[in-house]
């Protein structure tokens, strides 16, 4: 099956990788330390990509995921939510990433508002009310209960919590596009909408829960930047909607929707933590960094062209 054939592919390219850390930096780079701090990094993105993912499979784009993670993140460590604990600030984030959401969905879906757009306007929105909340300033977290996650007494059989948390999310979102009927549906809208409507599919309402779902990843992720960074800030999750999509893309997700793959953004996700890991332990410059993410992406685009091609030919 191509998809199959695609995830050899980047499994390839992951082999590539962990060989070419392997010998320009045996030492640092296969060590178990390192290991988890590349987990641990592609957790945070990762569970924004499934969310992000599913929008992209349902014919969407939502360019507001990283503002969206900077809001929850800096309503969440407030000084009065930290007074509710860590039960409080995980349900501040999650409902700030939901209420984000929801306001995207009703836009696009009952708006009717262009996705680039709505998202675009979103994007601006919760930066500029991250920065106010905030007054520009770092938030540091003083709940013992969430700072013991980020400790290492906290690791699970030596793996640490955000990538247990990054496991489940990934678990549930392959589960739920490839063995529920919510995930035939995001196909469907995806790949003809006008075809979705006529079987019976309420397009609107599906758009809606889809734009629902990346925000409660939004909020998920928060959290769990949160719990890696010991505070709040309105920087946080800068460009997360630029690497969300382009792991989704190399993943083998179609930009036109209709087709795509939890796997295959995850194992992408996983490809663009392990380059930024290795120009990170060999020195080079993060300019060059981006330029290899850039062909990468091309490179990605051109053999999705070709194979839809294949396949119509």
């Amino acid at each position: 099956m191509p998809v199959d054939l695609h995830h050899l592919s980047l499994l390839g390219v992951l082999a590539v990788l962990v060989a070419v850390g392997a010998v320009t930096a045996p030492e640092q780079f296969l060590s178990a330390g390192n290991l988890q701090l590349i987990l641990t990094q592609a957790s945070v993105i990762g569970v924004v990509t499934v969310g992000v993912t599913f929008v992209i499979i349902g014919g969407g784009i939502d360019l507001s995921v990283g503002a969206i993670v900077a809001l929850a993140s800096v309503w969440a460590t407030t000084v009065a939510t930290q007074e509710f604990g860590l039960g409080g600030m995980l349900l501040c984030a999650l409902l700030v990433g939901l209420g984000c959401g929801l306001v995207n969905g009703l836009l696009i879906a009952y708006g009717p508002m262009v996705p680039f757009i709505a998202t675009l306007a979103m994007l601006a929105s919760a930066r500029g009310l991250a920065l106010q909340i905030s007054d520009g300033k770092t938030q540091v977290i003083e709940v013992d209960a969430v700072l013991e996650l980020g400790m290492r007494d906290a690791y699970v059989l030596g793996v640490p919590p955000l990538v247990l948390v990054f496991a489940a999310v990934t678990l549930a979102g392959w589960l739920l596009l490839g063995r529920t009927t919510f995930g035939r549906r995001t196909v469907a809208v995806g790949g003809n909408a006008e075809a979705a409507r006529l079987a019976g599919i309420d397009v609107k309402r599906q758009r809606l829960l889809l734009y629902l779902l990346s925000g409660l990843c939004c909020g998920i992720a928060a959290f769990m930047l949160i719990v890696l960074t010991g505070s709040g800030q309105n920087t946080n999750g800068n460009l997360y909607e630029l690497d969300a999509i382009a792991a989704a893309i190399i993943g083998g997700t179609l930009l036109s929707g209709g087709r795509g793959t939890i796997t295959g953004s995850v194992l992408g996700v996983l490809v663009f933590t392990t380059i930024t890991n290795l120009f990170a332990l060999n020195n080079l410059q993060s300019d060059v960094q981006q330029i290899a993410k850039g062909a990468i992406i091309v490179a990605a685009v051109l053999v999705q062209h070709r194979t839809a091609r294949s396949g119509t030919a």
